[in-house]
């Protein structure tokens, strides 16, 4: 494994030794109970960063106020995702707003802190990390659709529901820098299609991007590197998630996002954390063809500064063959390595 310093030195140009390795084994749907204790024999690729859960707040009740005030509400006769809405109604939202999650409950950072304690002791990066902020996690209260709407429709109220998640994160980010001392918070808000972004990018600039920016504005100002997980096509807005204080960005989708025109234009100014194509190289291409995906994302996006690590573009799935992730792993380490 890379040390903490040296992790630090590929995100913020340092140079590194050699590219990082982070979410590289990340096991997604059906894989695990395709191949079992198989996946054990990847164990001996180490990645480079500690992982550790960074807690967010329930949407049913918990006895330590660590929650969200929502309303009950009748799922008996749901059908789709939107329907399954845990803030359908405006109405209830200024009960949410009155009490909002208790983020001093007791022992939400226990696990993680003694992890993180762990790992820094044998001098490694410690990310602190969760899905969701802030537009899947809106969306989860809202709705996809109807929060698409909402940004036309009802936006006072968008803007106050954004500002109690934001607040509340701020929180749980301070206290996360007492307990736990993280080097990097990693979230993940899912904003483009194949093709594009999800919203138009006015729309993004006048409901995300200012929480983006205090967020991650006082992330940086702890010295701790963001992270950001967002798949699709998110070329507009690059440039504006790096105004916000974006150090590392992923997966740089491939067949959404131009990849020479991506490294053109933004190498040298955030870290590109690469993912492998899970949706097509990995599980339909030749062991070779996954080498040479490998040797062509180093080849794009790495510099002698660094400002370039490794990982899977999303869950690796059921299917994908076993000899390519061993392709994937090892040709990480090989390729332009001593």
């Amino acid at each position: 494994m890379l040390t903490r310093e040296e992790v630090r030195a590929a995100i913020r140009f340092g140079p590194p030794p050699r590219p990082p390795r982070a979410f590289t084994k990340w096991w997604g749907e059906g894989l695990g109970e395709q191949y079992g204790d198989k996946l054990r024999q990847f164990d001996r690729y180490e990645e480079d960063v500690v992982v550790v859960p960074f807690p967010t707040p329930s949407f049913t009740p918990r006895p330590d106020g660590f929650y969200w005030r929502l309303p009950t509400v009748d799922r008996n006769r749901m059908t789709g995702m939107d329907s399954a809405a845990a803030l359908p109604d405006w109405e209830d939202l200024p009960a949410l707003l009155a009490d909002l999650p208790d983020t001093e409950a007791p022992g939400l950072f226990d696990g993680a802190a003694e992890t993180a304690a762990k790992a820094r002791a044998e001098g490694k990066y410690v990310l602190i990390h969760h899905w969701s902020l802030m537009y899947e996690r809106i969306w989860n209260f809202r709705g996809m659709e109807t929060l698409l709407m909402d940004y036309y429709d009802y936006p006072d109220e968008v803007h106050a529901l954004h500002k109690a998640v934001c607040d509340t994160e701020i929180r749980l980010l301070r206290r996360a820098e007492r307990e736990v001392k993280p080097d990097g918070y990693m979230i993940s808000d899912d904003l483009g299609t194949q093709k594009s972004l999800m919203m138009s990018p006015p729309t993004f600039r006048e409901f995300i991007k200012p929480y983006y920016r205090e967020l991650w504005g006082l992330a940086r100002e702890m010295d701790v590197d963001v992270w950001l997980h967002t798949c699709g096509n998110v070329t507009e807005i690059i440039g504006d998630l790096i105004e916000c204080g974006l150090s590392v960005l992923h997966p740089i989708q491939k067949h959404t996002m131009d990849w020479n025109e991506t490294a053109e234009r933004w190498k040298g100014k955030i870290a590109f954390w690469v993912g492998m194509d899970v949706q097509d190289t990995l599980i339909n291409g030749t062991p070779e063809d996954v080498r040479r995906e490998v040797r062509l994302m180093r080849d794009t996006f790495d510099s002698p500064a660094g400002g370039f690590l490794y990982a899977a573009g999303n869950g690796i799935v059921r299917g994908t063959p076993l000899e390519n992730i061993e392709a994937f792993l090892s040709e990480i380490l090989s390729y332009g390595n001593p």
